[in-house]
């Protein structure tokens, strides 16, 4: 019987620990230590443990990538960059949040550009080029969102203006929400 397993996630190895018990379900959890925790029943067997977790696979690593960006945000210094292989799946998912917004608001940008950025979330130039920072593909969609629209809405109103708050809340009616996690979790914006 299965005890532990491993998955990849970039070069991130990911260790799920296999707790078999008295249950009826199976479950998934992922606490701050980063060990990925699998509460089973004692009679499931090693092919649905497999298969219960290809199915989930997607889901660990996007909050394994979650639980280690927030790790780094609250320790200064520690900001894990992401192997280059996956600097294309975040440019992908942060420009494809970008287009879903531009369509909703009326709005086009001319480039998306994703960085390390140390002290910021996004930009947005004169010139219409949205910046983003990389750490936003760990974050949850909601605050993905909030940032993305936050800069489209400074297309319209280069400043923080209460017509900028304005345009943000057309679209976010929950920014302030959104806002205060980002605040909480990762700093000011």
């Amino acid at each position: 019987m299965i005890e532990e397993m491993h998955l990849t996630d970039g070069s991130t190895d990911i260790c799920i620990q296999v707790i078999r018990s008295n249950r009826k379900t199976l479950a998934l959890e992922i606490k701050s230590d980063l060990l990925v925790r699998a509460r089973i029943p004692v009679c499931t067997t090693d092919a649905q443990l497999r298969d219960f977790v290809a199915k989930n696979e997607a889901w660990i690593c996007r909050k394994h990538r979650e639980i280690r960006t927030r790790a780094a945000h609250r320790a200064p210094g520690i900001r894990p960059l992401p192997p280059k292989e996956e600097w294309q799946e975040i440019k992908e998912e942060i420009a494809g949040r970008v287009r879903h917004y531009e369509k909703i608001m009326g709005l086009t940008c001319n480039r998306v550009t994703i960085r390390d950025q140390k002290t910021r979330w996004g930009s947005c130039s004169s010139k219409k080029n949205l910046n983003f920072n990389y750490r936003l593909a760990y974050m949850p969609q909601e605050i993905l969102d909030y940032v993305v629209v936050h800069e489209l809405s400074h297309l319209r109103h280069m400043d923080h203006s209460r017509e900028f708050w304005a345009c943000v809340g057309r679209y976010l009616p929950d920014y302030q929400e959104r806002r205060a996690w980002l605040k909480e979790h990762g700093g000011e914006y």
